[in-house]
């Protein structure tokens, strides 16, 4: 007998990513790796794309839309669109409808290099020319006999042909390229734009050690809540004064930490610029003023309470001492 031959079961990686599938009857959207594994996207453009070719065919995709779902901005989200447009994802037209109203009609697609050559072949299709008719060919004239007894000949006229004109070569229809998407409005100003001062870092305006230690303290624990705002020494010895400011104004230290680190742009290159920024736009208004308090003094003479920042006579007693002194212009 011959030998069985026993294969082993395949064993699992030991790096990497191990898939533990179950198989799906409901609540699935298939996407394309051309998708799911496209170089030139950035993951939230990838994560919009399969978001919006999940949703069922009438749902709204616009910008404020998706903001009101997910916690991304505006900004991002409208420059993941524009990534999905650039590489033919997705398409935006413009069209008018009823009470002449314009509307946007969004094309999602999960193949564009397939659906851009469909496009292509319907225009060919469109630009064929319709084929030329042949020339008719007239009917020959049929002439009677001529006998003996008639020697005279009759010469008939033979018709003018037509002249036959040589149908046109087809030429080849090549269809219109495809225009690109047109990339939408920049949100980064223009290098020749002028540009805004730069804020300066606020200070205290009555600064103490006990203030400045308590804003060392802040920055030196961004990285617990924040580990993206990571500084160093230098970096978190300039900050200080700022951070003190938002302490001096009112502010609990939860609540500053929350303004300067909250929603930090992607990558976060320069976390001191930022939190710089951030200290001088966003500073709260200082407190109003305390009103001072006049304290209570007790009258010398009746020992009624009044308020007044010196201790002596109230204000009836001032009055009736003042009347006193007062020589008597009535005469004897």
């Amino acid at each position: 007998m011959d030998t069985q031959q026993v294969s082993a079961p395949p064993r699992a990686p030991s790096a990497g990513v191990v898939h533990i599938n179950i198989r799906l009857t409901d609540g699935y959207t298939i996407v394309s790796n051309r998708l799911s594994q496209h170089r030139g996207l950035s993951l939230l453009a990838i994560g919009l794309g399969t978001h919006i070719q999940s949703l069922p065919d009438g749902w709204r995709v616009g910008i404020k839309a998706l903001a009101a779902v997910f916690p991304e901005s505006e900004a991002r989200i409208a420059a993941a669109l524009r990534e999905l447009e650039q590489h033919g994802f997705l398409r935006r037209t413009r069209e008018r409808v009823g009470g002449g109203k314009l509307a946007t009609r969004t094309e999602s697609y999960n193949h564009p290099e397939a659906a851009a050559r469909g496009r292509m072949r319907e225009c060919a299709a469109a630009q064929v020319p319709e084929a030329v008719p042949a020339p008719q060919v007239l009917p020959a004239v049929a002439t009677e006999p001529v006998t003996a007894a008639e020697p005279v000949r009759v010469r008939v006229p033979e018709p003018e042909p037509e002249p036959v004109r040589a149908p046109e070569p087809l030429r080849a229809s090549v269809p219109d390229p495809v225009p690109a998407p047109v990339p939408g409005p920049r949100l980064v100003p223009t290098p020749a734009a002028p540009r805004k001062p730069r804020l300066p870092l606020p200070a205290p305006q009555q600064p103490t050690e006990a203030l400045y230690a308590a804003a060392a303290d802040l920055l030196a624990g961004l990285p617990r809540v924040a580990p993206l705002f990571l500084l160093s020494e230098e970096d978190a010895r300039g900050l200080v004064p700022g951070v003190a400011a938002w302490l001096e104004r009112g502010a609990r230290p939860d609540a500053v930490r929350a303004a300067i680190t909250d929603d930090p742009p992607v990558p976060l290159r320069h976390p001191a610029k930022l939190l710089r920024h951030r200290l001088a736009a966003l500073l709260p208004p200082p407190l109003p003023a305390a009103v001072p308090v006049v304290p209570l003094q007790n009258c010398d003479d009746c020992d009624r309470a009044f308020r007044s920042s010196v201790p002596g006579y109230c204000q009836e007693c001032r009055d009736a001492r003042a009347y006193a002194d007062e020589p008597c212009l009535i005469g004897a």
